[in-house]
C-alpha cells in the first residue's frame, strides 16, 4: 500500500487498541500506543532511502528483507522499545503488542497489490503478490478517512474501525473474485497460458494484465470484464552468448532480472557498442513501458553504462545512459 494508507491504518489500528480499558484510561499509555502503531505502520518502507544509493540496490531490496520474517519481529520490538525508553513507567506489553501487530499488518496487506513483498524470507525469496488491490487503492482510504471522521465525533474508535474492516474484508473478497474471473476467461480463451500478471488500477473497473503463453507475451486491458489485447510480443528465449552473459552481470541488469517477471528484450547494435535492453511488460503508461534495465556493452565486452528504473521518455533514458565521446 502507499504511505498514506499504511499511517491511516496505524492510527485506525490505535483507535483499536482502546478496547484495552488499561490504555484507554491512561492517556500516556495510549499516546505511546499511538505512536507505536503509527511508526510501526511504516516502518517497514523505511527501506525507501536505498533509493539514495542507486536504483539497483533499492530494486533488489524495496519489499525484500525488510518486509521478511526476521525483520517484521525487529521492528516490532525495536520501535516498542525505544518508546518504552523514552517514556518510562508504563507497561511494555501493550507497547509492544500493538505496534508489532502495526508491522505485520503492514506486510499483510502489501501481498494483495501487484509488486508484492518477499514476506517468507528467509525460508523463501519468492515474491509474493496477489494483485488485486492497488497500490492506492481509494476505497480503503476513504473507508480511513469516513472511520476517522466518526470518531471525531465522539463514536467508540473500536466499533467503528473493526466495522469497516469487517466491510473492507468483503471488499478485497469481492476483489479477489474479479481477478479470478478474469483468469479463468484467459485461461479458456487461450488454453496454454503459463501465467496471467494483473495490475488493478485506481478505477474499479479498469485492470492491467500481462499474460505469458507458450509462445507469447500479451500485454492487455480488462474494462468492465471485457479484455483488450493491446500488445503481442513473440516469446523469444535470451540467447546463450557472451553478449548476454556480459549483460548479467551488469548490477542494474542482475536488480531487473531479480524483481521483474514478465519481460521482452532487444539487442540494437551501434557503431561503437550494442545495447541490450529488458522491458518489463507489467508496467505501461500510453503505450509507452516505462520500466526497464538497459545496458550498453563495447566491443570488447567492456560495459559502457547501464540504468534500470522507471523512465518515460526516450530523451530521459539516453540521458541517463550518456557514453562519453
Amino acid at each position: 500500500m502507499d504511505t498514506a494508507t499504511h499511517i491511516a491504518m496505524g492510527i485506525a489500528l490505535g483507535g483499536i487498541a482502546t478496547a484495552d480499558p488499561a490504555i484507554a484510561e491512561n492517556p500516556v499509555l495510549f499516546s505511546a500506543v499511538m505512536i507505536g502503531t503509527i511508526v510501526g505502520s511504516h516502518a517497514p518502507d523505511f527501506d525507501t532511502v536505498l533509493k539514495l544509493k542507486s536504483n539497483a540496490v533499492y530494486l533488489r531490496h524495496h519489499r525484500g528483507i525488510t518486509h521478511s520474517i526476521p525483520l517484521v519481529l525487529f521492528w516490532g520490538w525495536f520501535i516498542s522499545s525505544l518508546i518504552y525508553l523514552a517514556i518510562p513507567n508504563l507497561s511494555y506489553g501493550p507497547i509492544y503488542r500493538w505496534t508489532a501487530l502495526a508491522v505485520v499488518i503492514h506486510v499483510f496487506v502489501d501481498i494483495f497489490n501487484a509488486y508484492g513483498t518477499q514476506a517468507l524470507r528467509p525460508f523463501s525469496n519468492r515474491w509474493i503478490a496477489l494483485g488485486f488491490i492497488n497500490t492506492f487503492d481509494p476505497v480503503i482510504f476513504t473507508a480511513h478517512i469516513i472511520g476517522f471522521v466518526l470518531w471525531g465525533i465522539g463514536l467508540n474508535p473500536t466499533i467503528v474501525f473493526l466495522s469497516i474492516y469487517a466491510i473492507l474484508v468483503l471488499y478485497y473478497i469481492k476483489r479477489y473474485l474479479q481477478k479470478k474471473a478474469m483468469v479463468k476467461k484467459l485461461t479458456l480463451y487461450y488454453g496454454d497460458v503459463e501465467g496471467v500478471y494483473a495490475s488493478p488500477t485506481i478505477n474499479q473497473n479498469i485492470w492491467r494484465l500481462a499474460i505469458t503463453t507458450n509462445d507469447s507475451f500479451y500485454v492487455a486491458r480488462a474494462i468492465d470484464g471485457n479484455i483488450q489485447i493491446v500488445h503481442k510480443f513473440d516469446r523469444v528465449p535470451l540467447p546463450n552468448n557472451r553478449l548476454i552473459a556480459t549483460a548479467k552481470t551488469d548490477k542494474n541488469v542482475a536488480a531487473f532480472l531479480s524483481f521483474s517477471s514478465v519481460y521482452r528484450y532487444e539487442i540494437t547494435e551501434y557503431d561503437r557498442y550494442t545495447e541490450v535492453r529488458f522491458i518489463d511488460l507489467r508496467y505501461r503508461a500510453k503505450d509507452h513501458y516505462p520500466f526497464v534495465a538497459v545496458v550498453n556493452i563495447s566491443e570488447n565486452l567492456d560495459i559502457l553504462s547501464s540504468f534500470t528504473g522507471w523512465v518515460f521518455s526516450e530523451d530521459k533514458l539516453q540521458d541517463k545512459l550518456l557514453i562519453e565521446e
